[in-house]
């Protein structure tokens, strides 16, 4: 049976890092925001808790920095030679992320994805309040969006194809016969049928 669906997570997974990382560097507080990015991707942490507390701390940086930051982003290899393959073999390229607007809808014309469902970064008179809403906001978010995908386009478990990094990317990997755990952590490799160790998304072509 072909693939007709294909689901990319962003951060660590389209994009070379962590939106929301870069976003702290800016207030000096990357270490303490990276680490508990670590404890939620690694399964240890609620994804909905960790991200109202990572957003949280991001209340005062000034939108344009976002924006600014969210325009330059250092995408994996082999992400836009990716997504032409697939889409030149008919299928639907979509993205999910935990992380944000700003980043995912920037990227989508550049590397050639068909939609992006993320969060938004709530902003008033140009200043972060701290506060988040959006598609992608609890732990099994992704897998509801993608049934929901797959029930608009008719497309089958078996046709559609996911990848991502980290534990809140298992509520996908439950609805789609090829899962590729990309660069990730051991909680999701141990779900995937295809596991890519080296930052070269081109090698996902080799293996469907």
């Amino acid at each position: 049976m072909s693939l007709k669906l294909a689901v990319f997570d962003f951060d660590s997974t389209l994009m070379d890092g962590e939106t929301i990382d870069f976003f702290a560097d800016e207030l000096g507080i990357g270490e303490e925001v990276a680490r508990i990015t670590e404890e939620a991707m690694s399964g240890r942490l609620d994804f909905f808790e960790s991200l109202q507390q990572r957003v949280g701390l991001l209340k005062g940086l000034d939108f344009s920095v976002v924006e600014k930051i969210s325009q330059n982003l250092p995408y994996m290899p082999g992400a836009k030679e990716t997504i032409a393959a697939l889409k030149a073999k008919g299928l639907t390229v979509v993205c999910f992320s935990g992380g944000f607007r700003t980043a995912t809808g920037f990227a989508k014309d550049i590397l050639g994805y068909d939609a992006d469902f993320s969060n938004v970064l709530h902003e008033r008179d140009g200043i972060l309040t701290g506060l988040v809403g959006g598609d992608m906001m609890f732990s099994h978010s992704k897998g509801d969006m993608l049934v929901r995908l797959q029930n608009i386009l008719g497309v089958t478990a078996e046709e559609t194809l996911v990848c991502g990094d980290g534990a809140n990317d298992l509520s996908m990997f439950k609805h789609a016969g090829t899962r590729v755990a990309f660069c990730a952590r051991p909680v999701l490799e141990a779900e995937a049928n295809i596991i890519i160790k080296e930052k070269d998304l081109t090698q996902i072509l080799e293996k469907i």
